[in-house]
């Protein structure tokens, strides 16, 4: 399984090629998206075309939403670390999601992810 962030799937969504190369090359491996990377991407959409769209590539993807306790273990992380590290609630929550399930991070906001322990990022291709 894999653990895209939303700069990932931005790339893919506007067809990025390294993106679209390196997703192709996946095969059959499940690629999941944290439902709060699922709501930036909606977010992100300037219109309700934009947001069919998006909605439409989404549908071939699974969502995840992390339990309580990974909440709350996400919650601990912000509060210690936003105002020294800057970490962002969203980002806290996604990046605790992956460390609950065990699983990389893939995404080029390392910087973003630093102040979760036990979190490892992954850079899918080259920019």
């Amino acid at each position: 399984m894999i653990v895209l962030d939303s700069d990932v799937m931005i790339d893919l969504l506007r067809r990025h090629q390294p993106a679209v190369a390196w997703l192709d090359s996946l095969g059959e491996e499940e690629i999941i998206l944290p439902g709060f990377v699922v709501m930036e991407l909606l977010q992100g959409c300037r219109n309700k075309i934009d947001q069919a769209q998006v909605e439409q590539v989404l549908t071939g993807f699974d969502t995840v939403w992390p339990l309580p306790e990974t909440c709350e273990t996400a919650l601990e992380i912000f509060a210690s670390s936003h105002l020294s590290q800057g970490i962002g609630m969203l980002d806290a929550l996604i990046g605790q999601t992956a460390v609950a399930l065990n699983l990389p991070l893939y995404t080029f906001n390392r910087k973003h992810y630093a102040a979760i322990p036990n979190l490892n990022t992954v850079a899918p291709y080259n920019k």
